[in-house]
C-alpha cells in the first residue's frame, strides 16, 4: 500500500474513533441530564416552587384523596416549597426491577431533612436512553383544627374550617403553617414539616383566644350597660333597680337624693367553652349616695355605701358585630 493510502486510512480511523468517543460523551451527558432519573425530580421541585400544582401532580403520578384542595396550587403550594433551602438532588440508587430511588436533601428552619422518590425506568430507547417516571402514589393529608372558629389560614391562604376542622391534601416535601388572626379572635401559628408520603405530618391545632380588641369591645358594652343602669336608677329614684346592684335598708330614703355610680368596673375575661365564647362572671362595685331618715328617731343622715355586685352575660359575635346580653337573676 502506498503511503498516501495508509495516511488516508489512518485519518478515517481517527475520525471514526473521535465520532464514537463524541457519541459516548453525548450519550453520557444525556443520560446524566435530560434522560437521567434525577430530571423528573428536578422538574417536580420546580413545579412546586412555581405553585404549578397540575404539573406537579402529573409528574408525581399521584392520586388525590378525598380532602380540601386549597394547598394543591398557587400561593399555598409556593409557600410550602419556598421554605426549603440548600436543596440538592442525590445520585440514583438501584432498587431492582428497573427502579431507582432518588434522594433530595434540604434544610427547613435550619434542620437538614431528606425525601426519597421512587422512579420506574422504561425499556431503553434507541438502545441507550430510558424514560424515567415517578412510581404512582397517593398524596398525604394534613389535618387542621381550630377552637371555636369556622375559618383559618393555611400558608397564608384563607380556608374554611367547618365545625373547626378540615383535612388538606398536600404535596411533599414542604412546610405548612396554620394561623388565625382576625379582629376579635387569634391563635399562635402552628407549623409542621412534611418530608414524604410515608412520614405523616403532625396535625396542626390552633388554640384560639379572644383578642384585646374583643375584650375592649365587650368592656365598652359592659360599661355602657352599667352606666345606663345607674342613670335609670337615678331618674326613677330606685334603691333596688333592675340592675346587678341594689341597696336594702329599714330607713326612709329622701326622694330626689338617690345617686348611683359605678366605682369599679368589671375586668372582662373571655374563654372558649362548649363550642361558644363565654364571658366569665362580671364583678364590680357600685356606690349609692342619698339622704335617709331613721324611722325610729327621725334622725337625718347621709347615706354613702359601696356594694359589691356580680352578674353574667351572654356573648354573641357575628363577623364585626359584638352583642352582649346581661343575664340578671330575679
Amino acid at each position: 500500500m502506498s503511503q498516501a493510502v495508509v495516511k488516508t486510512a489512518a485519518l478515517w480511523l481517527l475520525g471514526l474513533m473521535l465520532a464514537v468517543a463524541g457519541a459516548v460523551v453525548a450519550i453520557n451527558v444525556v443520560n446524566n441530564s435530560l434522560a437521567s432519573p434525577q430530571q423528573p425530580v428536578r422538574e417536580y421541585l420546580d413545579a412546586l416552587r412555581q405553585g404549578e400544582g397540575a404539573k406537579a401532580l402529573g409528574l408525581l403520578h399521584a392520586s388525590v384523596p378525598k380532602s380540601n384542595a386549597a394547598m394543591l396550587d398557587g400561593a399555598g403550594l409556593k409557600a410550602a416549597a419556598a421554605r426549603l433551602s440548600d436543596v440538592s438532588v442525590g445520585r440514583a440508587e438501584d432498587r431492582g426491577g428497573n427502579r431507582v430511588m432518588v434522594p433530595i436533601d434540604y434544610s427547613i428552619d435550619g434542620s437538614r431533612q431528606r425525601t426519597e422518590f421512587l422512579l420506574q425506568g422504561s425499556d431503553p430507547q434507541w438502545l441507550f436512553f430510558r424514560d424515567w417516571a415517578f412510581v404512582p402514589t397517593t398524596l398525604p393529608v394534613l389535618d387542621v383544627t381550630v377552637v371555636n372558629s369556622n375559618h383559618a389560614a393555611l400558608n397564608g391562604v384563607p380556608v374554611n374550617m367547618p365545625n373547626g376542622r378540615n383535612s388538606f391534601a398536600v404535596f411533599y416535601p414542604g412546610q405548612y403553617e396554620a394561623s388565625l388572626n382576625s379582629q376579635y379572635f387569634a391563635a399562635p401559628p402552628s407549623r409542621t414539616t412534611l418530608t414524604g408520603k410515608d412520614a405523616p405530618a403532625a396535625p396542626l391545632n390552633l388554640l384560639t383566644r379572644a383578642t384585646d380588641g374583643l375584650k375592649s369591645a365587650v368592656s365598652a358594652k359592659v360599661k355602657e350597660f352599667l352606666d345606663t343602669c345607674a342613670d335609670q336608677a337615678d331618674k326613677k329614684q330606685q334603691l333596688q333597680p333592675d340592675c346587678p346592684f341594689y341597696h336594702a335598708t329599714n330607713n326612709r330614703v329622701v326622694d330626689g337624693t338617690i345617686d348611683w355610680s359605678i366605682t369599679d368596673y368589671p375586668v372582662v375575661s373571655i374563654e372558649p367553652f362548649g363550642g361558644r365564647w363565654v364571658v366569665a362572671p362580671l364583678d364590680g362595685k357600685a356606690r349609692i349616695k342619698a339622704r335617709q331618715v331613721d324611722l325610729f328617731t327621725g334622725a337625718v343622715t347621709e347615706l354613702n355605701a359601696v356594694h359589691d355586685f356580680s352578674f353574667t352575660a351572654r356573648l354573641d359575635v357575628d363577623g364585626d358585630s359584638v352583642k352582649l346580653t346581661p343575664q340578671l337573676t330575679g
